[in-house]
């Protein structure tokens, strides 16, 4: 028998523009070419027409066939709003070109008109502030009543000193407006504090960083009650966590002697 083939939705969009993420290093950010391939491939299954643009010809996406159209093209403001109107775009899937296309339909979204009657599918752009603001992150998760790590916004090398001071070594600097990574770090004592944060508020556009403590040396442990045992195995989960503590509390403060 036969099998058939699954029913296409009928969608409110027919021409669909997807980002890549444009020149990448050897070795790294190979899930954005996967990822771009398989959204290719699961669109054109829906029955719409692919648009990709991705400046990079070295991947698996620019491959002839993947998309209806594809542009090999610089990733820019300029050449997607081209793009648009040639090929009546009405949906743009932003988010599997990392932050390249992150960056640009957040670019996008700022030139008036330039998104006008085109949906956004993957992720809005609520969505993508949220996950790029660090300061709008932690609001959102403690508006839901969740705790976290003690953080602050700073944008200098000495409001990140008083931040040091107040909470201790080693904390996390996380720029706002990078993902996948870029310009974040840990910082272990005062002495890579300078150059680690001048570089980390470098990455980020808006020059601001989220520094948050560290969660250095907290154990994850998973509790089970087996016939009756559950609180021998707290006990002795207990014991191991203060064995732990000890020791990470030792190797910290040589870490804070050597500064």
């Amino acid at each position: 028998m036969k099998p058939t083939e699954p029913k296409k939705r009928d969608l409110p969009f027919k021409n669909v523009l997807v980002f890549g993420s444009g020149p990448i290093i050897i070795g790294q950010a190979c899930e954005f070419d996967y990822s771009g391939t398989q959204a290719c491939k699961a669109l054109r299954e829906e029955g719409l027409r692919v648009i990709l643009l991705n400046s990079n010809p070295a991947t698996i996406m620019t491959d002839p066939g993947m998309a209806d159209r594809t542009y090999i093209e610089p990733v820019d403001p300029m050449t997607a709003i081209e793009i648009i109107r040639r090929e009546s775009v009405d949906a743009i899937l932003p988010t599997m070109g990392g932050q390249t296309a992150l960056n640009l339909i957040t670019a996008l979204s700022q030139i008036p008109n330039a998104l006008e009657g085109i949906q956004i599918i993957g992720a809005n752009l609520k969505a993508i502030h949220l996950a790029e603001d660090r300061r709008a992150f932690r609001e959102l998760v403690l508006s839901m009543g969740l705790d976290t790590p003690r953080s602050m916004i700073i944008r200098s090398v000495e409001e990140c000193e008083n931040f040091a001071n107040e909470v201790g070594f080693p904390f996390i600097l996380r720029p706002s407006f990078t993902m996948g990574g870029t310009g974040q770090s840990f910082v272990f004592g005062s002495s890579e504090l300078v150059e680690k944060v001048s570089q980390g508020l470098a990455e980020s556009p808006i020059c601001e960083a989220l520094v948050e403590e560290s969660v250095i040396g907290w154990k994850e442990y998973e509790e089970a009650d087996v016939e009756g045992s559950h609180e021998v195995e707290l006990q002795a989960d207990r014991r191991e966590v203060e064995r732990h503590e000890e020791r990470d509390r030792e190797r910290l403060d040589g870490v804070a002697r050597a500064d």
